[in-house]
């Protein structure tokens, strides 16, 4: 094998470890197992009804469009340079990676190299993935007062999560809405003031070993801001709604699951996923797994009338948000694999024919490979 393949599927290894996909995959199995254990009974089943069973088509349906969403925002950030077959890609690549990776690391670092195997240079996929952030809390910003609003009325945050569990949600609102505020201001009115903010709290001495690391991203936050700024209103706008209709795709899941199995309060299961999906942001074990089984328990297990549904319910939705995109993802990644390992043995034939070629009296034909993957 040549150094420039091996080199890439190392490249490759550094961007996610096999050891964070088997711990997420068995914690999901261990929760969803132990939930599955305390409420299953064998005459649960009975109680399906056939009627709304169709719900798990819509459920399926649904999780399509959320992917489908957010290739579309995806392709529009790169002024539809790329395929929807790549931007497909893409997303998939980006949410595998989220799904085996700690909440800290993400799926970023591998959404960048799914986009530059798509021909998207390395420079305008840091932009795309740095743009995706900002509309992400932007919708942040929009859904948590209406959660903190209707939490007057409704009883959003469950009961049974108990006082600390409400005290820790109210936190992650006022960490999420902090972090959106700034980062809105920092990149839409006045980048130059939230980098010098930011640069100043580094030299505190707990923080001043980061602050290179610190002043290299507030460089790369001013350029960023900058290119976005000098676009339209309508581009970030139509961004914008592409994200939020993927992010409402994403939270109409669990309650479509609930309601496949029983009747519901549909506007408070709603509002719980939205709760309950900003909560899992902050879970600190690989693709959120344990955690997320947890959190579907607490928020979405009260609603349903039917504690036997309760496990086969959280299954279901793990299947389709977790299970489902480890499975696929494991195949686009071996197919950005194939195709690199193709396309560098391609390289490699070249320079040697270019080697050869040299040599002769010049008679050879020159063939030169692009790197940018494209659909079969």
């Amino acid at each position: 094998m040549s150094d420039s393949i091996k080199q890439n599927i190392e490249s490759q290894g550094r961007l996610f470890s096999g050891k964070y996909l088997i711990i997420s995959l068995s914690l999901s199995l261990i929760a969803t197992g132990i939930v599955l254990y305390y409420t299953y009974t064998p005459d649960g089943i009975e109680h399906l009804k056939l009627k709304r069973m169709h719900g798990f088509a819509i459920a399926l349906v649904v999780a399509f469009l959320r992917a489908w969403f957010t290739a579309a925002k995806i392709r529009y950030l790169a002024n539809k340079t790329i395929t929807w077959m790549g931007a497909l890609r893409i997303v998939i690549t980006w949410d595998f990676a989220s799904a085996i990776t700690p909440s800290t690391i993400g799926g970023a670092p591998l959404g960048i190299y799914a986009m530059t195997r798509e021909g998207i240079s390395l420079g305008q996929a840091s932009a795309i993935t740095f743009y995706a952030l900002l509309l992400d809390q932007l919708f942040y910003l929009l859904m948590i007062p209406i959660l903190l609003i209707t939490g007057i009325y409704l009883e959003v945050i469950p009961e049974n999560v108990g006082m600390i569990g409400k005290s820790a949600m109210f936190l992650i609102y006022a960490l999420l809405l902090a972090y959106g505020f700034l980062l809105a201001y920092g990149v839409l009115i006045n980048p130059k003031a939230l980098s010098k903010m930011v640069r100043i709290l580094f030299r505190l001495p707990v923080l001043k070993k980061h602050a290179d690391k610190v002043e290299k991203e507030m460089d790369n936050l001013e350029e960023k801001s900058t290119d976005l700024r000098k676009k339209p209103f309508s581009f970030l706008l139509n961004a914008f709604i592409l994200s939020s209709l993927a992010w409402l795709a994403r939270v109409w899941l669990p309650t479509i699951v609930v309601l496949s199995f029983l009747p519901a309060d549909i506007l408070l299961s709603f509002l719980r996923s939205l709760a309950m999906l900003f909560a899992a942001l902050f879970l600190p074990t690989p693709g959120g797994s344990g955690g997320m089984e947890g959190l579907f328990v607490l928020f979405q297990g009260p609603l349903m009338s039917r504690e036997v549904f309760v496990g086969i319910a959280t299954f279901v939705w793990r299947f389709l948000t977790f299970y489902m995109i480890i499975g696929i993802g494991v195949m686009v990644m071996s197919w950005y694999l194939n195709t690199a390992i193709v396309t560098n043995l391609s390289s490699d034939e070249n320079n040697k024919d270019d080697s050869s070629g040299n040599d002769d009296s010049g008679s050879a034909i020159n063939i030169s490979v692009s790197g940018k993957v494209k659909d079969g």
